[in-house]
Parts: C-alpha cells; structure tokens; sequence
C-alpha cells in the first residue's frame, strides 16, 4: 500500500509533530501563520495543515420534540423552508442537530408504520445527468415514503437533453410539474446555475462534477453520530481519489463544524483541492496528509474509503496506475482499532475486499439506509408544512 513519490519541495516550515490525542479528547489546532511542509527522504508524502485560528465553540439547541411534525415547524426546520440545498456551507451546528433530530424520527416512523403522509400532494422531480443508484433511489423512497410521488428524468439520452435542450430550460420544465428538483450533474457549479433559474421552487444539489455533494455529507455525519455516538474528538481519514471526490470535498468542510483532526491518504496526483484544505483549515482544524495509509490507520475512528472515479480520468492509463492503490482487507484492519468504523459512499470497485463486509467496523450499507431518513428529514424541512 506504500507508493513511491519524489521528495516533498523544501518549505520555510518545518513539520512539528502534535502529541497524540484520546478518541474523547478535543483535539486543539496549533496556529501556524500558514500551511506547512517539509522535505521527506521517504516515498511518504506527509503534510500538516494548521490552522490559522482555534474553533469558536459552537453550543447546540437542546434535543428536539419528538414529534416530526412539530420538528418541521421550529425555528431550525422554518430556516431551511422553501430553500434551496446547494452546499454544506449553508449549514451551522445547530441546523444539524435540528435536522438529525428529525431523521432519528423518521427512521423511527418507518420501522413503525413504513410509510406517513406528511408530503401528500407533493411532487419530487429528480433531474439526473448521471448515473446513479443510491442517491436517486434514496431521494424516490423518501419522498414515497413521505407520502408524496416522485417523477424523473434520468437518461438524458431519451429526453430533450438529447436534442441540445439547455440546463436552465430542463430544470424550468421539471420545476413546472414539481414542488422541489433534485439535480445531479457532471459540471461543478451547476446546480447553483440551475437554482438561479428557478426563483419559486427550490432545489437540492445531488452532484455537480466535482464541486460537492451535500446530501450525502449529511447522510455521513448522521452515520458517524449514529455508529460511533458523537463526532467530536475523533480522528476520521479520507483515503483514495481526493481530487475528483465531491462527496469529501463536502463532508470535510461539514466536519469543519466539530472538533475533530482529518487525515488525508491519497497518490499526490489525486490530493484534496487546496481551497478545500484552506477552508477547512479556516474553521481550526487540523489536517495531515499521506501517501501510505499504514502511517494513520491506527490512530484512525473513522476510515472513509472513496473509489477512483474513472470518468473524471482524461487518461485511461492514469487510471490504471492508480486504481489499486489503496484496497482494504480483513489484514489490513488487524492494524486499527477494535471501534473504528468503515464508511464508503459507494459505489465500490476494488478498494473494499468483499470479506471486509462481514467485520462488523464495515458500515457502509448501514450508511446508505440512513441517508434514505436523512434525505426524507431534508424533504421535510424544505417542502415542511406552516
């Protein structure tokens, strides 16, 4: 799992090591006036991304009602009424504490009842220049699930898309049927683009390219919370594509609202965007990065492995230098601790052995159902009744 790499340019900073933190202690960032480096003689590439500030802290609302309905009403639910979703940045602690709270409940109402009638009458279009299996799939059961129905455009090939129809104009068209658009597509920005076109109904970013994908930072922080019982205080690592990955350039500035500490284990060519690093670092956070993930596993709480996006290769035989660069396997986790918990947003191509998913770290197909009740939650406040 060790790659080779070329030596790490000189920088005027030297890399000082942090003592290593407990699982439930607040990891404090030392300030540094800027990002720092150092040359390395071993093929791993190792950085530590101070931050410039320590996090203010961040108090949260006491529990919410247990009610659902009264959930969508409140003052955290009215904030997120007829908006639009387009990124993590539009959220605060307290936002999510409200609307974690009203996932807990739907997952509750599900396993009771399976089905409720708190969005009857109202219409979901997803609009999907992409593939995709769990999040339209996730955002359909939802909002059945909420007693609503769902229309769809998810081939572009047999729609007006294929005649040169604009972006703007196909989310104007879905919008005239529906009361919210769920978009997912291959350019960074669109559907900010699209939310723009669509004053009166609002719109949830399901992927733009390699921008973000905030749903499904939602959906991850639900899961940490829900598996391991607090995010605070905890050590989570991202390994494999970091560069094309919009489901961790989304979940690493999320996390940027709790005290944790962030590795990054990636090829060099495929690491975090640099304007992710800085704004993550702007919150207090530390960050370090790696090439070899034998140097973090053991400190590690949650392991989030990410495939290697082949259809953001230009070059095929990038791809195929790369793919198999980082593959978990039963062996490998013999090294992390008996608490660490293992996510992937899948879909997953190699870098999961199959007997991983019997080690019960492995919870990513728990993941995807919590996004099914953090997606019906966000449905909810949006789309929520006065």
């Amino acid at each position: 799992m060790t790659l080779s790499s070329a030596p790490v340019p000189t920088s005027s900073h030297k890399w000082l090591p942090q003592p290593k933190a407990s699982k439930h202690e607040i990891l404090e960032p030392r300030p540094l006036d800027s990002f720092s480096t150092v040359q390395s003689e071993l093929p791993l590439l190792r950085r530590s991304w101070q931050a410039a500030s320590p996090q203010p802290n961040r108090s949260l609302s006491s529990t919410a009602s247990s009610d659902p309905n009264l959930l969508v009403g409140a003052s955290q639910g009215d904030r997120l009424q007829h908006q639009s979703v387009l990124s993590v940045s539009q959220f605060t602690r307290t936002e999510l504490h409200a609307l974690f709270g009203v996932a807990q409940e739907m997952r509750q109402m599900v396993n009771r009842m399976g089905m409720l009638d708190l969005l009857r009458g109202r219409v979901l279009a997803l609009v999907f220049y992409e593939p995709s299996t769990r999040t339209a799939c996730s955002f359909a059961a939802a909002m059945q699930r909420l007693g609503g129905t769902v229309i769809q455009m998810t081939d572009v090939q047999t729609s007006s898309v294929s005649k040169g129809e604009s972006l703007t104009d196909t989310v104007r068209t879905m919008a005239s049927y529906a009361d919210i658009v769920v978009l997912r597509h291959p350019e960074a920005g669109a559907a900010e683009r699209a939310a723009r076109a669509l004053p009166k109904t609002p719109l949830i970013n399901a992927g733009d390219g390699t921008g973000e994908h905030p749903t499904q930072a939602l959906l991850d922080v639900f899961t940490i919370r829900e598996e391991l019982g607090t995010v605070n205080g905890l050590v989570i690592t991202f390994v494999g594509d970091l560069r094309h990955g919009r489901t961790v350039h989304s979940l690493a500035r999320l996390l940027a609202l709790y005290q944790v500490r962030i590795n990054y284990v990636s090829p060099r060519e495929l690491s975090m965007p640099s304007e992710v690093l800085e704004d993550v670092a702007s919150r207090g956070v530390e960050q370090r990065e790696y090439t070899n993930l034998d140097d973090c596993i053991a400190e590690t709480d949650v392991l989030y492995m990410t495939r290697l996006q082949r259809e953001r290769f230009a070059d095929p035989n990038s791809y195929e230098r790369f793919h198999s660069s980082y593959v978990i396997t039963p062996r490998i986790l013999t090294r992390a601790k008996d608490t660490m918990i293992v996510m992937h947003p899948l879909p997953r191509v190699n870098e999961i052995a199959p007997e991983v998913d019997s080690d019960p770290r492995a919870v990513y197909f728990r993941q995807m159902e919590y996004g099914m009740y953090v997606r019906m939650a966000l449905l909810a406040m949006v789309l929520g009744r006065s």
